[in-house]
């Protein structure tokens, strides 16, 4: 072989083996398969449910708020303490999902309200309370003596009819400061219902309402603003729901009953006083408005109480709200009640349980129950 021939063999196999070396075998990557994408957790979205009314019940439906905002997080009930007329309003206006009162419906209000539920969410007693100084909790007064004090017939504290009811207290010579409600008020409704019971003077020349025309006296907006009016005006006496009175410590009267008994007001004597009223009962879509617990029979029972009231519309027109307000007054009627008595309330017969359990039935969207 000849010198070329070699030569061109060699430049033949140089090529080749640069070939090869460049050529290094590509690296097998192993197969991976697609990341999954976690999406983040998402809390249920919170929904309010808005309601207004009574000041009577404000420090149980408080409590109820917060309890049941323990059990779902995502629940927010805002209640704010207006007073029971304009609860009715705004639950007429449809501007809250739920209204409160301390006082039912009047024959005009329902036949104005369509396809509204009265629904009885407990039990309290309106206190005559004062501020006497040296004259603590438990000065006997009649129906009669309240109601000339508030007609302003009786003007001094040392009355000879405040005198004879309350042997062995010397009363000072000091004119009597009367505290009301400026507002419309569940909590008046109920006292001016027992001095119409009780006074054919007070029937006759103020008579019941939820805001009636006073005769004498200072006006203060919601059990708050009376038991302010109390707590800083000396000689005064003036009517607030059980609870306020305790809470602040303001003094109030034990009250002359039916049964001629000098009664405290205590859940006890308020039990007594609506035992008496829960056969009676009418359905949670009727009309409540002769429903009434002052001036009750019973040796023990205490005369100026009331049911205290939710109002909610049958129909509810938003699905989610509609089913989450029905729950909570479903908790409210039954789980809820354990929480009264510590507040001073009257937890609710199993009667009236039973009854209120039939009208949440009654809650529907587009025809459909709710609960």
């Amino acid at each position: 072989m000849n010198r070329l021939k070699i030569l061109i063999i060699f430049i033949l196999a140089g090529v080749l083996l640069a070939g090869c070396v460049s050529k290094q075998p590509t690296e097998v990557q192993p197969t991976v398969p697609p990341a999954t994408t976690v999406q983040p957790t998402t809390a249920p979205q919170t929904i309010t449910l808005n309601g207004a009314g009574a000041t009577f019940p404000y420090p149980l439906i408080s409590k109820w708020s917060s309890e049941y905002n323990k059990i779902k997080p995502n629940i927010q009930i805002n209640y704010q303490s207006v007073g029971s007329g304009a609860g009715i309003k705004q639950i007429t206006e449809k501007t809250v999902n739920f209204g409160a009162s301390d006082a039912p419906l009047t024959d005009q209000e329902y036949a104005n309200v369509s396809g509204i539920l009265q629904i009885p969410e407990s039990i309290g007693a309106v206190v005559i309370a004062y501020n006497l100084p040296g004259i603590q909790k438990g000065m006997k007064l009649s129906g009669d003596v309240v109601a000339d004090i508030f007609l302003g017939k009786i003007t001094k504290w040392n009355d000879p009819k405040i005198v004879s009811l309350n042997p062995g207290i010397q009363f000072p010579e000091k004119d009597i400061i009367v505290a009301e409600r400026s507002d419309g008020s569940g909590t008046t409704f109920v006292f001016t219902d027992y001095l119409s019971t009780v006074s054919p003077d007070w029937k006759s020349k103020v008579g019941k309402g939820k805001s009636v025309s006073w005769p004498v006296g200072l006006g203060g907006k919601g059990n708050e603003g009376v038991a302010g009016l109390l707590s800083q005006n000396p000689y005064s006496i003036g009517y607030i729901e059980l609870a306020y009175a305790k809470n602040q410590n303001i003094s109030y009267a034990y009250i002359k009953n039916k049964a001629g008994n000098f009664i405290e007001p205590t859940l006890e004597t308020t039990a007594s006083a609506a035992a008496g009223a829960v056969p009676t009962l009418p359905a949670g879509d009727a009309s409540w408005s002769s429903v009434s617990i002052v001036d009750a029979a019973g040796d023990n029972s205490y005369p100026i109480g009331s049911f205290t009231y939710f109002l909610v519309y049958k129909e509810q027109t938003d699905q989610t709200k509609g089913k989450i307000l029905a729950e909570y007054l479903w908790w409210a009627v039954h789980d809820g009640q354990k929480y009264s008595s510590d507040l001073l309330y009257v937890s609710l017969p199993n009667d009236v349980i039973s009854l209120n359990e039939k009208t949440i039935r009654l809650m529907n969207y587009n025809g459909q129950p709710l609960i």
